[in-house]
């Protein structure tokens, strides 16, 4: 398995977004301080979400490789999820709710701002721009490079957040554009809104996929699929009555089948059934680390 090698590329990903998080939500609430835009302040709560958000994956990636142990014997795989799930938290509480209160308050506002400093603000989108679109790049090079990338949890949370952080730079320097132009903050406002808006929509999915993967949520259809076919297909089974599967971890799955044999298999021959069922099918199948045959030896045909 490639999985160290894919978690080494997968933090160094981690932390180049996170390097570049710290230093834009930096510029970015400066800017927003000195020009007093909603959107631009909406902006530096949306990275300062992404900072913390990258401190959960780097304990996502640390603790869900630790090796099994009596109380967990089945590992720490579904740690990934779980850190998953607070990041998914942080981004919905600290940038989308934040996002809304900033957009909601320039509306309700009755002093028309000054536009004095958003030539600074709209530089430091420009850079927030280039930085947050060269994290992108870095992750969606791993993520199209690795097979399994797609699932991996910590991946797709940078791929996401650095997706929204461009499309909400994209927004923000909208925003600001127009209330220049106009001289009206609603435009600023609105786009604080959308900022928002995007944060909670990536917040929702993000916690949905965590959430199914920690209640239990079923292998891959084409390994469960395969499982089943490779079974039928063994002149010893007679027939397939159950087949659960569920995954542990990116790289661990559970197996468990109840399966009839054939009539007139001896007690010694089950057993020697059963280790070449389960060692045929862990080579076949690497991810499928724990494996359990629940098996029947049926009657003889014509028997009572």
């Amino acid at each position: 398995m490639q999985r160290p090698e894919s978690d080494r590329r997968t933090r160094i990903t981690v932390l180049v977004a996170l390097a570049a998080n710290i230093v834009i939500a930096a510029a970015k609430a400066v800017g927003g301080l000195l020009s007093g835009s909603p959107a631009l302040l909406s902006e530096a709560a949306h990275s300062v979400a992404d900072s913390v958000n990258e401190v959960f994956l780097l304990a996502a990636l640390r603790r869900s490789s630790r090796p099994p142990d009596a109380r967990h014997p089945f590992g720490y795989g579904k740690e990934r999820y779980f850190w998953s799930l607070l990041a998914a938290v942080g981004i919905f509480v600290v940038g989308g709710c934040f996002s809304f209160f900033q957009g909601f308050e320039a509306l309700s506002s009755d002093e028309h701002e000054s536009p004095g400093g958003y030539t600074v603000g709209l530089i430091v989108l420009g850079v927030a721009f280039l930085a947050e679109g060269g994290s992108l790049v870095r992750a969606l090079l791993q993520l199209r490079g690795e097979e399994d990338g797609a699932r991996d949890p910590a991946l797709r949370t940078v791929v996401a957040e650095d997706s929204t952080a461009v499309l909400g730079v994209l927004l923000a320097m909208a925003g600001m554009v127009l209330h220049l132009v106009t001289g009206d903050v609603v435009w600023e406002a609105s786009a604080s809104l959308g900022i928002g808006l995007l944060l909670v929509h990536v917040a929702f999915r993000l916690g949905k996929d965590a959430r199914d993967r920690l209640i239990g949520e079923s292998a891959d259809p084409g390994l469960r699929r395969g499982v089943e076919e490779y079974l039928m297909a063994q002149a010893e089974i007679d027939n397939v009555a159950a087949l659960f599967t569920m995954g542990l971890g990116l790289d661990s799955v559970l197996v468990a089948a109840r399966i009839d044999l054939a009539p007139g298999i001896d007690s010694e021959e089950v057993e020697r059934v059963s280790v070449r069922i389960r060692e045929s099918m862990a080579r076949e199948w690497p991810e499928a680390d724990h494996i359990f045959l629940d098996i029947t030896n049926a009657p003889p045909r014509g028997g009572v």
